[in-house]
């Protein structure tokens, strides 16, 4: 059994940047399934791991993470990655993209979110309509704030900012929002799904027997 364990969920976008971390990191890791949409993060094993009864839960060091975002942190305060540009203005553009995905287009779009949305208006086609409205413009603000050369989000070097972009923007195309037409963020991913750790990250879905 692998001594890091990530408890996460194939389509959480959360969860996919932590794999993300980890394939770059070239961590063995087992993945625990905690099925969002059966429940399991309200059960009360979950909820002892994460108290917010949240994904992606990380098991790492004899420590347990939550928060994307700070697992991340950790792999790099531990020299695993290195995602934060040696610059401070670009690191601190890298980390406002990445804040920009994770803490304003994230949240908001969350499945039980979206779920009290529809049950309020009482149509199951609020959840489409919800996610529209504010992903495309949440994208259109981060495509905004990207280099204008790439390869990546800031140029030449893979930062945080791209681990984050990659889920989102097939989070985007999930609920049919258009982005081709959004040219540094289709780099961005274009470029990234060449990459061995973005291709071992990708969201699959569970094998069922």
């Amino acid at each position: 059994m692998a001594e890091v364990v990530l408890y996460d969920y194939w389509r959480s976008t959360a969860s996919w940047r932590v794999r993300i971390g980890l394939h770059l990191a070239g961590i063995a890791f087992e993945s625990r399934a905690v099925d969002l949409l059966h429940g399991d993060q309200r059960a009360a094993a979950h909820l002892a791991r994460s108290p917010q009864g949240l994904v992606p839960v990380l098991d790492i060091d004899g420590i347990r993470l939550t928060q994307s975002l700070a697992m991340l942190d950790y792999l790099e305060a531990t020299g695993r990655i290195a995602l934060t540009p040696a610059d401070p203005a670009q690191a601190a553009r890298a980390r406002a993209v990445a804040l920009g995905i994770a803490c304003d287009i994230h949240p908001v779009c969350n499945l039980r979110v979206v779920a009290h949305a529809a049950a309020l208006s009482g149509r199951d086609e609020t959840k489409a309509e919800w996610m529209r409205a504010f992903i495309r413009p949440g994208l259109e603000a981060i495509e905004a704030m990207l280099d204008a050369q790439g390869p990546f989000a800031m140029g030449d070097t893979l930062t945080l900012a791209d681990l984050c972009i990659v889920p989102q923007l097939y989070n985007a195309a999930r609920w049919g929002v258009q982005t081709n037409d959004l040219p540094r963020l289709t780099r961005v991913a274009a470029h990234c799904a060449t990459l061995d750790a973005f291709q071992k990250a990708e969201a699959r879905a569970p094998q069922t027997t």
